[in-house]
């Protein structure tokens, strides 16, 4: 038995919890050496800017999600790919999947499958790729809370991201299905209801603050109501840009307050252990040091690498 699994199972028999965490091994994840704030590093070295060069290691030196947005057609190779490196170096790969229909309600992140049909065959695309796992996934996130407030344009998203589940869950993948922040949809018992209409009881539970700043406490109390509506689903938050938790207010200087805003940080580390019995882990989700769009004049579009606002995060 490994150290960790040791470890875990004693937190909880010392906790005294009925139900035990879910072993869900963070030191485990996939950390890419060639990733844009490893680059950067060595970039900036080069150049003589060793203190910000620093700073964006602690960056680089984390376990962050691979986001797949690509058509169908396109994803098998680019998962493929990051299965054999995180095999190669012993580590399992973590990913976001991120292509359902009408994406974003068609805001700064706007796209994803053309219809129904083809997303379950980007699905499928992508479990074919996870070659029997194991993977991490996050599934589509703010898509559930965008069916609640009325914008996911699909009559069958429940649907769709039911099938989602079971089919990566069927190739080997952990999934937890994004459920919003606080913020988002404020009624937990609504947001359990939409959870589970979209089967996450076949998932490892739910995601949080994905992209967000919203403080972990927050995100935390607000998760249990959630997992108590749903009879004590696990989940797990985002954690990578809420260190200074979330801009006052719906705008920042003229453009929306969960996008790219100023002034915050890094938050805490990826960690197995959170000290709640229901929070399985505290991730980096969102691919630090990109930006959430192209929501003030000189931004760059959602996706695309931003050092500024990377050094920015970890203290430059």
């Amino acid at each position: 038995m490994s150290r960790l699994l040791v470890v875990v199972l004693a937190l909880v028999l010392l906790a005294g919890c009925a139900t035990p965490t879910s072993v869900l091994s963070v030191t485990d994840l996939f950390v890419d050496p060639t990733s844009p704030a490893a680059t950067q590093a060595a970039e900036w070295d080069a150049a003589g800017r060793t203190a910000d060069a620093d700073k964006m290691r602690v960056i680089a030196a984390q376990p962050i999600a691979k986001w797949l947005t690509s058509p169908t057609g396109q994803e098998a190779p680019v998962v493929a790919d990051e299965v054999r490196r995180a095999r190669a170096a012993g580590k399992t790969p973590f990913f976001v999947a991120y292509h359902v229909p009408f994406r974003d309600c068609g805001s700064f992140s706007g796209g994803g499958a053309t219809s129904s049909d083809d997303y379950r065959a980007w699905i499928r695309e992508v479990a074919g790729a996870l070659d029997g796992g194991p993977a991490l996934v996050v599934l589509e996130p703010d898509a559930v809370p965008h069916e609640i407030t009325g914008c996911g344009r699909s009559a069958d998203r429940s649907a769709l991201l039911a099938d989602a589940i079971t089919v990566l869950d069927g190739a080997g993948a952990k999934v937890y299905l994004d459920a919003g922040n606080p913020g988002f949809v404020t009624d937990p018992n609504q947001v359990a209801d939409a959870l589970r209409r979209s089967g996450v009881e076949k998932a490892a539970g739910f995601s949080l603050n994905v992209a967000n700043f919203w403080p972990t406490p927050d995100v935390v109390a607000y998760g249990k109501s959630v997992s108590r509506a749903l009879g004590g689903t696990h989940f797990v938050v985002d954690t990578s840009r809420n260190g200074n938790g979330k801009p006052a207010g719906e705008t920042v200087d003229g453009g929306p307050s969960f996008c790219n805003p100023p002034g915050r940080k890094l938050g805490q580390a990826p960690t197995q252990s959170t000290g709640e019995p229901l929070v399985d882990a505290y991730l980096w989700v969102k691919r630090v040091g990109e930006s959430d769009g192209s929501c003030r004049p000189g931004e760059p579009a959602a996706g695309q690498w931003w050092p500024e606002y990377a050094l920015a995060l970890a203290g430059g």
